[in-house]
């Protein structure tokens, strides 16, 4: 088994643009989630027996709010039931205002040895409709503590395609990551979700997003600048220096199984995919009553033919020919619409693998759909 994601569902506040499962009133309801997390992490060590554990995962949510205590017991828990890789990655998603020189040391302890920080901009105002817990200055005072403490691994999020950033300003967000080497980058457009608060502002005319121009501009530029900085896209929004991948990202897009524990989270054991409740109340309730908290899907070969196109055409590391053929055959006209995409230069096939390149990194999601199996 490749790893294990644990998810943390607390939240300081909400941003206008996440949709993701946490909660701003978790105080209530804290140490039973906590608690919920390592019974289900307890329950289902028998599903993954004599295997080891090679990445461990915390996401969110914001898992930086947890006390350190309780990290010590959710620790404790997967030490005690799983066999867990020494030379494991440990993640640890947290927030800027989170981070401060003593609880680094604490991480470390801990054993986490690679940390993801939300940044998102170093500019005020962006943080600012972003409705964002930290402000620039602890943007950059905190990457410099990670320096200074001297954790293995190094992420940042920022995300690009937002409501008036001209070019010069999203040159200097990209030059003050690189400027403090930061080992990995993830960059992702800003997409208005449904339900959001952004989604309202949008709507109410508050917020006037970016084009697909502007957005597709800001990526080519942000793809140019990092490769001359000597970093390598091994994924669309991942970019890192050599060998500071993120594995357990990279067991995602490769099909590697994984466990999942907490409210919403996902685990795939090479045929199924399960789902946890996204409801709070409900998962801990069901989990402390050995009741049924997740549903799960059976992948069909069309299921995992068109999964495997869409996870791994996306990185560095292409689509093998040979894995879509031991699912199911590919079709004549998935060898057509290679040819296709090929001539546009969009696709390039070496090795019996097939490789986004060029302007079809743009285009992956189109691409996908038109290379995807039907029933």
């Amino acid at each position: 088994m490749s790893g294990i994601y644990i998810h943390i569902p607390f939240c300081k506040q909400r941003c206008t643009y996440c949709d993701f499962h946490f909660s701003t009133s978790y105080e209530k309801y804290y140490e039973e989630m906590v608690s919920a997390i390592c019974i289900e992490i307890e329950q289902r060590k028998q599903e993954v027996v004599d295997e080891v554990v090679n990445t461990i995962y915390f996401g969110g949510g914001t898992p930086s709010l947890l006390k350190q205590e309780d990290l010590n017991l959710i620790f404790d828990t997967l030490r005690k039931n799983y066999k867990i890789n020494p030379e494991a990655e440990i993640t640890l998603e947290a927030n800027p205002d989170d981070i401060s020189i003593e609880i680094l040391k604490i991480w470390e302890a801990e054993g986490i040895n690679r940390l993801s920080i939300g940044l998102q901009s170093f500019r005020p105002q962006d943080l600012k409709w972003m409705n964002r817990a930290h402000n620039a200055t602890e943007s950059k005072r905190c990457i410099e503590m990670v320096k200074e403490v001297g954790v293995h691994s190094l992420s940042v999020d920022l995300i690009y395609g937002l409501p008036d950033l001209p070019i010069k300003d999203w040159d200097e967000q990209i030059k003050n990551v690189i400027n403090y080497g930061v080992e990995h980058i993830s960059a992702y457009c800003l997409t208005v979700e449904e339900k959001t608060a952004l989604a309202k502002q949008v709507q109410e005319g508050s917020i006037i997003p970016s084009d697909e121009d502007e957005q597709s501009a800001q990526y080519l530029y942000l793809v140019d600048k990092l490769k001359s900085a000597g970093y390598e896209q091994y994924e669309i929004s991942n970019f890192c220096l050599p060998g500071k991948e993120s594995k357990h990202n990279s067991s995602y897009w490769k099909g590697i199984t994984y466990q999942g524990f907490g409210p919403s989270a996902h685990s795939f054991d090479g045929k199924k995919r399960r789902f946890n409740v996204r409801n709070n109340a409900l998962y801990m309730k069901n989990v402390n009553s050995g009741i049924n908290y997740y549903d799960d899907e059976t992948l069909t070969p069309v299921n995992r033919f068109n999964e495997i196109i869409l996870t791994t055409l996306r990185t560095k590391w292409g689509v093998s020919v040979r894995s879509l053929i031991s699912v199911q055959t590919p079709s004549t006209g998935f060898y057509s619409k290679v040819d296709e995409f090929s001539k546009k230069n969009w696709l390039k096939v070496e090795n019996e693998t097939i490789f986004l390149i060029g302007e079809g990194w743009l285009m992956a999601d189109y691409i996908s759909a038109e290379l995807f199996a039907v029933d």
